[in-house]
């Protein structure tokens, strides 16, 4: 299987758009320093985390207890690895000292056989690897294993990476060679939460160690046989740590072989880890057999488990899939997580082929799921992320207790704001990729680009104010030879009869898309020189989407997308009406265009023709309800909840 083709080295990009150079330089000015400060327990008001303090008490250097998720060493892990993007994007050598000295501490925290987890060298030393199902030791390697191979292609420095190699051979022992602990018994394991195999394919990639390729595909390859790993282990050590209780062996992507497996089930971000680490050991391999697995899994995501807003992950029992068409609004878990690794998925999807229901997915997700998952102002965060809520109901006990209608500012599970971190300060890494002759756009960001093709260096720059309009201007600085440049046709562009609102002009010279499109990507080939311009303009407008039937939820009611962008409706842009008396008028829909102030500065806000019920004091009455005309507000879905706690709503209720 050949990879067609690879994502750009994040020292050759620089992103420069205002929508996402205004996320990086918050993520590396506020969102960075505030999670040391939090891992460093210095935040008043919010949850404790203790996750540096806990390596400092493995490392010896302080008397303690741990404290926090058995997990708490992969927050650790996931801010380092924010940090080695933001030093690419933006070089510091204080924010590099600072990471250096936590590394020290790691370093001094792994144990001489190379074993590195505080919760086991702190807590339960006589328990190590006995509790994969639920203690996540693999788990947390993965993620300092991808913060050690960050930070290495970011500063050359490889102290990390020297202490997770000898964490992943530890770990190869144990696993492969059963040569570490005579009475463990490891034969068929596997991680309970996914994470450590696409960690280990970025170890081969970036070291050329083959063991590590072998590890990786020994656990996806042990996944869903007959006796479980799980069962056989619990019954060996004799106890859990969340307490007693049976396998869910759907709920940990154990259910059938991977091969085998067609729907998404159990915890959605597992599940995404996990084909992501699928997609990378399917090239690797050269597994037709597992990528047409991954592409299967990737399908019923895509048309049959998915938001508006690229949330995943339907219900909180389990943090999991449910049952396809299957998509409550107000009791939705959408894990911030989740959708960060669906573009994982997406991401390495596209890298063996490129299709654009791919990045199609991976552009709805990035910008209303991941983007609402933080405060405009970088301080407070989204662990779910509802498409609906009401106050006095959303966060209380009872089946809406999960859905918060405002941003906490951490949480003692608080996988997700670093690992939003990471994606943001990474984003370089999936707006394109190349080969030895294409370049490949999925994601209209603005910024300049160096790309070294097969003895051709081409630099490209890309002006655009995407997604406010559609038009992306890409401008050749250096070219010496003949390449294809590939552009992504955005699915929202596709009208009812199948043509295509999107145009692209060479040179000024309108091309015929339709004759050099494959697969929903525009394939260029020209002979590019220094000044040559490659202009797209995507037609951006308003439009009111529809559900398919098969969602209840959702019937009778309709969306407002923008581009890439879903929107939704808060009551206090409303009069503070309740948005269930509201009807969006369906027949010659009318919208208009402002651009907000204040905190929604710059944003686009839509006005929208609808109308407006009257209530009276009867519960019940055979009369129909009146209606007048009335203009309904909606903002960006990714904005919502920054000015106060209020109804919010992305499904309204229709009417002609």
């Amino acid at each position: 299987m050949k990879l067609f083709s690879k994502n750009i080295n994040l020292n050759d990009i620089k992103i420069e758009d205002g929508l996402f150079a205004g996320y990086q330089d918050l993520v590396i000015k506020t969102v960075l320093p505030y999670m040391h400060d939090m891992l460093e327990d210095k935040v008043e008001g919010a949850e404790k985390s203790h996750a540096i303090e806990n390596f400092r008490i493995a490392a010896g250097r302080t008397n303690g207890e741990f404290y926090g998720m058995v997990f708490q060493d992969s927050d650790v892990a996931k801010w380092i690895e924010a940090c080695a993007y933001s030093l690419c994007v933006k070089p510091d050598k204080e924010l590099e000292k600072t990471v250096d000295v936590v590394i020290e501490i790691i370093k001094e925290a792994q144990e001489e056989d190379g074993y590195l987890n505080t919760f086991f060298t702190v807590k339960e030393p006589q328990h190590k690897w006995q509790n994969l199902r639920e203690c996540h030791e693999l788990y947390c390697e993965g993620h300092m294993i991808e913060a050690a191979v960050a930070y290495y292609e970011a500063t050359g420095k490889d102290v990390l990476l020297n202490v997770m190699r000898k964490m992943a051979d530890h770990t190869y022992n144990v696993f492969v060679k059963h040569s570490e602990y005579e009475d463990l018994d490891v034969n068929g394991a596997i991680p309970g939460h996914p994470e450590v195999e696409l960690a280990l394919m970025r170890l081969y990639k970036v070291t050329g160690d083959k063991k590590y390729l072998e590890l990786a595909k020994l656990f996806i390859d042990n996944r869903g046989n007959k006796d479980s790993y799980f069962e056989k282990e619990t019954q060996r050590r004799g106890w859990n740590h969340w307490g007693d209780y049976p396998e869910d062996k759907e709920y940990t992507q154990n259910h059938k072989p991977v091969r085998e497996q067609d729907v998404a089930v159990g915890h959605a971000v597992r599940a995404v880890y996990l084909y992501s680490g699928m997609a990378d050991v399917a090239f690797s391999s050269n597994d037709e057999e597992l990528f047409d697995a991954c592409d299967t899994l990737f399908n019923d995501i895509a048309n049959r488990q998915i938001y508006i807003t690229g949330g995943i992950g339907q219900t909180s029992h389990g943090e999991a899939f449910s049952k396809d068409y299957d998509l409550p609004n107000d009791t939705v878990y959408a894990e911030t997580c989740a959708s960060i690794g669906l573009i994982f998925f997406a991401n390495r999807m596209l890298n063996i082929k490129p299709c654009s229901k791919y990045a199609d997915i991976m552009e709805r997700a990035l910008y209303n799921t991941v983007l609402g998952g933080m405060q405009l102002d970088g301080k407070k965060f989204f662990y779910v992320n509802p498409l609906e809520v009401n106050p006095g109901l959303s966060g209380k006990p009872g089946i809406y207790e999960h859905v918060l209608p405002v941003r906490p500012k951490w949480f003692g599970c608080a996988c997700c704001p670093p690992n939003l971190a990471r994606l943001i300060t990474s984003l370089g890494n999936y707006v394109s990729s190349y080969n030895d002759d294409t370049i490949t756009e999925h994601l209209f960001v603005g910024g300049s680009a160096k790309y070294n093709l097969a003895g051709n260096e081409v630099m490209i720059d890309t002006i655009t104010d995407y997604p406010k309009s559609g038009n992306v201007k890409y401008i050749i600085k250096k070219s010496e030879k003949e390449f294809t440049l590939a552009v992504r046709i955005p699915g929202y562009t596709r009208n009812c009869d199948g043509t295509y609102a999107a145009k692209i002009k060479v040179n000024g010279k309108e091309c015929d898309i339709t004759k050099v499109m494959s697969d929903g990507y525009a394939y260029i080939k020209h002979d590019f020189k220094d000044g040559d311009t490659v202009l797209c303009e995507f037609k951006i407008e308003p439009k009111v989407v529809y559900a398919n039937p098969f969602v209840r939820q959702d019937a009778g009611k309709v969306a407002i997308v923008r581009g890439p962008v879903t929107y939704c409706v808060e009551s206090l842009d409303n009069e503070n009406a309740l948005l269930q008396t509201l009807r969006i008028k369906t027949s010659d829909t009318a919208f208009k265009e402002s651009v907000g102030e204040g905190v929604l500065r710059g944003k686009i806000i839509l006005d929208v023709s609808g109308y407006a019920a009257k209530a009276d004091n009867e519960l019940y009455s055979c009369k129909k309800p009146e209606f007048s005309e009335k203009t309904i507000r909606m903002i960006p879905y990714y904005a919502w909840g920054n000015r106060g706690e209020n109804q919010m709503s992305v499904w309204i209720s229709s009417r002609e």
